[in-house]
């Protein structure tokens, strides 16, 4: 979950209170910070797209999520242009709409069914030759640009520390949401190179991981 306090699903992280708990990955929260370093990355942007799924997070929390971001683009002087889309059968048209505007960029949100067809997107941008930055590095790994977020595997992993104690008879309640503490900086030298980009010293030398 993106936000499980402001979506309702728990009282607070520390104590759940219900018969929910489990991780969140600070998707939301870390929007904004996405488009700081996209703007780090590529100095000369001053254009940028944001593709949302409209389905994907609650209506509270995309709200945030985009507002946030909206702030951060201000401040970095960046003119953002937001594009929704409701259906895996839109990603097509968002990706013509996008390429039409002549963004520098583009800034993509978290969910899951851009998680799930991020091979397509890929292609897509491959295909628009638009840079962007993804919020993990599942998609770095096909051949995006960049990527920040939480490790997924690793939330997987703690999800199965979860499941174990509750299966001994841990009631969910007394469970606390866990944040994830560590983030991935993810960096593709070879999509950059194809894009005509050259990523900042300063950028490659707080990178997690840099591929060739």
């Amino acid at each position: 979950m993106g936000d499980p306090v402001g979506d309702g699903l728990v009282a607070s992280l520390g104590r759940p209170g219900g018969n929910i708990t489990g991780l969140t990955f600070l998707g939301p929260e870390l929007a904004p910070k996405r488009l700081e370093l996209l703007k780090e990355a590529i100095p000369r942007m001053s254009r940028v797209v944001g593709i949302w799924h409209s389905g994907s997070l609650s209506e509270r929390t995309t709200k945030d999520m985009l507002s946030q971001t909206e702030t951060a683009a201000r401040t970095l002087r960046v003119q953002l242009q937001l594009v929704g889309v409701r259906s895996t059968e839109e990603i097509d048209r968002a990706f013509s709409t996008m390429a039409r505007q002549r963004p520098d960029a583009f800034v993509m949100f978290p969910n899951v069914v851009f998680f799930i067809e991020r091979r397509r997107i890929i292609d897509l941008a491959e295909k628009h030759r638009l840079p962007s930055i993804y919020v993990s590095r599942e998609f770095v790994e096909i051949g995006g640009l960049l990527s920040y977020g939480a490790s997924l595997p690793d939330l997987f992993r703690r999800a199965a520390v979860y499941v174990d104690k509750i299966l001994k008879g841990a009631k969910p309640a007394d469970l606390p949401v866990e944040q994830p503490t560590r983030f991935e900086l993810v960096i593709n030298l070879k999509t950059a190179k194809a894009l005509g980009l050259t990523i900042p010293p300063s950028l490659l030398q707080r990178a997690d991981e840099v591929t060739q």
